[in-house]
Order: C-alpha cells, then sequence, then structure tokens
C-alpha cells in the first residue's frame, strides 16, 4: 500500500483442508473483503486530507499533508487469488505459472523489457558460483565488504565499486537471487546469498498451528 504502482498477487493455501465446494466460496470472500479493505483505505486517507485542509491553520500540516497525499497516489493492482495445495507439485508449478505470466505482462510491469547493463549479469554469475561453491557456508551469510573483495578479485569485475554493487543486489534482492535487507541497520552490510536458509530458519519460528503444537507438549 505504500509502493508506488504495486502489483499484489493473493495465494490461498491448505486447499488441502478445504471441501471442492468451499474453494471458490472462500476465494470470492477473500477478494471481496480485499475489496472492501481497499475502499476503506481510499475512505481513511480521504478524511485525513480533508481534516488537514480544513484545519484552523493548514500551514502547520504540510509535510503530513504531502505524505498522505502521496500515499492517496500509489496505485495497488490486486490480481486474481490463486489457490494452492502446498504439498502438491502441480500446484506448485501452476502457482510459478501464473505468475510468470503476470511478470511478462508489460501493462502490468511495463520495466520488463528494461535492458540490464552486461555488468549486472556478470555479477549475477559470480554470486552464483560464489554462493554454489565449497568454501561458502551452508548458512550462505556475506560481509557485503567481503563480498565485494570476492567479486573484485575476478578479472571482468575489477573496478566494480561499492555503490554499484549495491544498485546489482538491490535488483538481485528484487528478483529473489539474494536476500539484503539494506533498511534494517543490524543487518545492511550482511547479504545473505542462499535464501532458501531464510526460509528454513522462518519455518522454525512461523509454522502452522504453532500454538497447538506447542499446547500439546506436556
Amino acid at each position: 500500500m505504500r509502493v508506488p504502482n504495486s502489483v499484489v498477487l493473493p495465494v490461498g493455501t491448505h486447499v488441502d483442508c478445504c471441501q471442492e465446494e468451499e474453494i471458490e466460496e472462500k476465494r470470492q470472500d477473500i477478494m471481496t473483503k480485499i475489496t472492501a479493505m481497499l475502499a476503506e483505505r481510499r475512505s481513511n486517507l480521504a478524511h485525513c486530507i480533508n481534516n488537514l485542509e480544513g484545519s484552523e491553520e493548514p500551514k502547520f500540516y504540510v509535510d503530513q499533508w504531502e505524505r498522505l497525499k502521496e500515499m492517496e497516489s500509489c496505485t495497488l493492482t490486486i490480481l486474481n487469488l490463486v489457490a494452492v495445495n502446498c504439498m502438491c507439485r502441480h500446484d506448485i508449478r501452476k502457482l510459478e505459472a501464473t505468475i510468470l505470466e503476470h511478470v511478462k505482462n508489460e501493462e502490468l510491469f511495463p520495466e520488463v523489457v528494461r535492458v540490464l547493463p552486461p555488468v549486472y549479469r556478470q555479477v549475477e554469475a559470480a554470486i552464483v558460483d560464489i554462493a554454489q561453491s565449497e568454501e561458502m557456508a551452508d548458512h550462505g551469510m556475506m560481509d557485503l565488504q567481503y563480498l565485494l573483495s570476492k567479486l573484485s578479485q575476478r578479472k571482468h569485475l575489477a573496478n566494480l565499486g561499492r555503490e554499484l554493487l549495491q544498485d546489482i543486489l538491490r535488483y538481485l534482492h528484487r528478483i529473489g537471487l539474494v536476500v539484503w535487507y539494506e533498511e534494517i541497520k543490524q543487518l545492511e552490510s550482511t547479504v545473505f546469498l542462499q535464501p532458501t536458509f531464510l526460509i528454513t530458519m522462518f519455518k522454525l519460528l512461523v509454522r502452522y498451528r504453532l500454538v497447538q503444537q506447542l499446547e500439546s507438549i506436556s
């Protein structure tokens, strides 16, 4: 809701826990609730903006007004919900195909045809090589400066600077090849070259029916 021109694909999981006739009913219910939530957000933003504009001294609230107007201008495209059974490979492939179909839609993603500089591909290939090397720890965590030094050892990347590397990491983070939480101060100098490790960690901490599982332990 805070990112301009966002595209969201809702995914409903645990289809295997539903009766077949329930799936479409639940899908419609979720999409209806999403539509209502967005309408309520637009209404709340308009109400807040009107309140600021109608205040006795609106000049004191210019910064707030500008932030609200910026949020109001953020368009959000909600695609049709995809219902999947995460235990079924066929459903996972169906979800993957749906995502790729949407990503290739130039109306949704006008920048999809953007041509990247060759150095982006070179760094991407080098990072994949480093991540798959025997010296790489299973957790795949690497200090940003150390990663830069490893990449700079490669002849064609000898002139790679930190600023350019950060731009490339942002791109690689967006496409899911690496994970880099640059906005979190404690993690801004750490790059996760193995995103699957994070998924494994999150599965240990956040899982379906966790409360019930804990309560079942004597």
